[in-house]
């Protein structure tokens, strides 16, 4: 699968139930042995599996012209299976009601295999940086 924004996720950033600025957004690590996307379906958190690691909020998040960007990610002293792709999310404290945004299983140093040391996700510098509206 190619990187790609959720449809429901898509969905509530029309409808202002995703606001990127201001809401709490986080990103996982995911194991696609054990999760496989379907990316007009899945909705929230809780339709995850294989949840290797989760980010705190994201921080320094900007939106200009559509496009998502925010400070890189570091996640601390990671353990557990491989990491083959990245799932962004709103965190509203409930996994069955935070939305999924976007999945991406094509960046540099995907997959990962955590060794209990950190793990950086380097955000791409491009001009679709995170994901482009």
């Amino acid at each position: 699968m190619a990187n790609a924004l959720y449809g429901k996720g898509r969905e509530k950033f029309l409808t202002g139930d995703i606001a990127w600025d201001t809401d709490n957004i986080k990103v996982s690590l995911v194991d696609t042995g054990t999760y496989t996307v379907v990316i007009d379906t899945h909705e929230f958190y809780s339709d995850l599996s294989g949840v290797v690691a989760d980010s705190g909020n994201l921080a320094s998040k900007t939106f200009a012209l559509g496009v998502a960007d925010a400070a890189d990610v570091t996640f601390s002293a990671v353990t557990g299976s491989s990491a083959e792709a990245l799932v962004i999310w709103k965190d509203t404290g409930t996994a069955g009601t935070s939305p999924l945004i976007a999945y991406i299983d094509t960046a540099t140093n995907l997959p990962v295999t955590p060794n209990g040391g950190d793990i950086t996700v380097a955000w791409d510098s491009g001009a679709n940086k995170i994901f482009k509206l």
